[in-house]
């Protein structure tokens, strides 16, 4: 079973991302799981979802304590939370920033993860130049499929189809295709953290 543990801001589409990443699961004949867990509810305030997904029926339904991938939508949120409990250095980390890893000042913190394993891409600008509003939630699923490979790209594509219709469906797409591209292409240089 992979498991990820969505971190965001109410009003980021933190739930919304992890409902869309369990139907690109389902897309591809497998089975998954979206909930959210919300402490106070109201715009800004922390939130965090959880997506399972696995080629088997998922029975657990508790909070994802140990994920094997974290996305993280809003970057302020790395001084507030510990947005890394639990997380395996194997995992993955995809992180929404204009800036590096080193600029955030998450280098030592990060040190145990593969380097190939983590990325930052600029989700909420790709939102902002595709989609017309600061929401990141669907970029970061296209550079969540870059990243890890546990879901395509295209299946990312149609559960984006499913969701939204029109130039907001075009637009998350595009959003989505862009931040694709800066995973990938990122995970060839050498250093791309």
């Amino acid at each position: 079973m992979f498991q990820i543990r969505i971190h965001g801001r109410g009003g980021q589409g933190v739930v919304t991302a992890a409902e869309l990443l369990s139907v690109a699961a389902f897309v591809e004949d497998r089975h998954a799981q979206a909930f959210p867990s919300f402490g106070s509810e109201r715009t800004g305030a922390p939130v965090v979802a959880f997506c399972r997904i696995d080629n088997v029926p998922i029975r657990v339904r508790e909070p994802v304590l140990r994920p094997d991938a974290l996305i993280i939508q809003d970057a302020t949120l790395l001084r507030q939370v510990d947005v890394f409990a639990g997380a395996d250095p194997e995992g993955h980390v995809l992180i929404n920033s204009g800036r590096t890893v080193a600029d955030l000042g998450l280098t030592e913190q990060l040190r145990p993860f593969r380097p190939d394993r983590v990325a930052v891409v600029p989700a909420t600008e790709l939102a902002l130049q595709n989609v017309g509003r600061p929401v990141p939630n669907v970029a970061l699923l296209g550079g969540f499929a870059a990243l890890t490979g546990v879901v395509s790209l295209e299946s990312v594509v149609a559960a984006i189809r499913e969701r939204f219709t029109g130039r907001l469906a075009d637009g998350n797409v595009a959003a989505a295709r862009d931040a694709y591209g800066v995973v990938r292409d990122a995970r060839k240089e050498p250093h791309h953290v």
